[in-house]
């Protein structure tokens, strides 16, 4: 026995860093006590998904290597970042609320005189290491030393593009509070973040920071980090809720029926950003297409157009067989077919949702014709599911 525990602390010992810690102690009694715990891992709203991908291998690495698909799966010229970011978020926003996108899922928030950082990923790859896993298309806008203070950073799961080591290190060297899910705390103490600046969270919980209301809501996800996928930390969506205004960030979700119960308990929103990139026909659960990003809006909002959707999870990293520039295209084509407003920016381009909102197609100018059409005529708050189930066929 003796034996084996060394053994084990040698494997774990010659683990990359970045593959963080696994919960223990009264955090995991705590995970243990979750209803949303159960037969030893997290369970999605809705019953179980499908985390890995389905189908033939055969068939999947077709797509993947499909010569013609590939050319269009990056930019064929640089992606814009916008030269005036830091200026720009020098001045308080008119409104009370700013939003920009930084690329992939990061975002910077300013609501109600208080600023909240979404799942920050400032380093060059994806990955545990620095040498393998995706590469960003484009710099990142603005160095993180020069972001500013930040009140609060809100991570929605432990993947690596959305919980990037070098990134909390960074920011654990700053006064900033975490509001994480469940489980998810043991990765930041590991990385050097003192226990009484997180802000741990199951589902509808809810924690105060300063004048913000921070609440963690379902999402259709999964976890993991290193080469044992234990599910033992939660996925989330969030919202976060000022005197004025009301946010929303999906994190990374497969489409769900709950979607209607976050709005009818926290919503409407005066902006949500939702994950509509890196979706595949060969993991439909856990990753939304533009149609359903469109649809999980609408939901959010009550059932009727309203508020500003920004697109995130797209443009940054090229992590599924889709073409680059499909998620904002075919983003513009399901807005115009249910008038909802969008803000599509560059990189880096601060946007107030009750202001002048970027809708340029700026992805045109660096990026191949698709060579798929948008497959859904109209999406509708009515549409059924076997409609959203066409997206990804054509």
């Amino acid at each position: 026995m003796a034996g084996s525990r060394s053994l084990s602390s040698g494997l774990r010992a010659l683990q990359p860093e970045a593959f963080g810690a696994d919960p223990s102690g009264e955090r995991m009694a705590r995970i243990r006590r979750s209803p949303y715990f159960k037969d030893g891992v997290f369970q999605n709203p809705g019953g179980p998904s499908r985390t890995r991908p389905s189908g033939s291998p055969l068939d999947f690495a077709k797509k993947y290597f499909d010569k013609e698909d590939r050319t269009r799966r990056s930019p064929k010229g640089a992606v814009p970042v916008h030269a005036t970011t830091l200026a720009d978020l020098a001045k308080p926003p008119v409104t009370g609320l700013r939003l920009t996108w930084m690329g992939h899922s990061s975002v910077l928030a300013e609501i109600d005189g208080q600023r909240v950082l979404f799942d920050p990923v400032w380093g060059e790859r994806c990955s545990p290491f620095p040498f393998a896993g995706p590469k960003r298309l484009h710099p990142v806008p603005v160095p993180l030393a020069a972001l500013g203070p930040v009140d609060v950073v809100v991570i929605s799961h432990d993947h690596y593009d959305h919980l990037d080591m070098p990134t909390i290190k960074a920011l654990a060297d700053t006064d900033t509070l975490f509001a994480v899910p469940l489980g998810v705390g043991a990765h930041l103490e590991h990385w050097g973040v003192s226990a009484e600046r997180l802000r741990e969270l199951e589902w509808h919980e809810t924690t105060r920071v300063g004048g913000l209301t921070l609440t963690a809501t379902p999402a259709r996800h999964f976890c993991g980090r290193g080469l044992r996928n234990t599910q033992h930390t939660l996925w989330a969506s969030w919202v976060v809720a000022g005197d004025e205004h009301r946010i929303f960030h999906s994190g990374d979700t497969g489409y769900f029926e709950g979607f209607q119960d976050i709005g009818a308990d926290y919503g409407p929103f005066d902006a949500t950003m939702i994950q509509l990139g890196a979706y595949s026909e060969f993991w439909p659960d856990i990753h939304m297409t533009p149609d359903e990003g469109m649809r999980a809006h609408l939901d959010l909002q009550g059932g009727e157009p309203g508020g500003v959707l920004l697109p995130i999870h797209w443009g940054t990293f090229n992590l599924a067989p889709h073409a680059w520039a499909e998620p904002g295209e075919w983003t513009m084509d399901a807005a115009g077919a249910v008038g909802q407003v969008v803000a599509v920016p560059v990189p880096g381009e601060p946007f107030e949702s009750a202001g002048i909102l970027p809708t340029r197609p700026w992805w045109r100018d660096v990026s191949l014709p698709l060579n798929r059409k948008w497959p859904v005529p109209e999406i509708t708050p009515e549409a059924s599911r076997d409609d959203l189930d066409l997206v990804g066929e054509g």
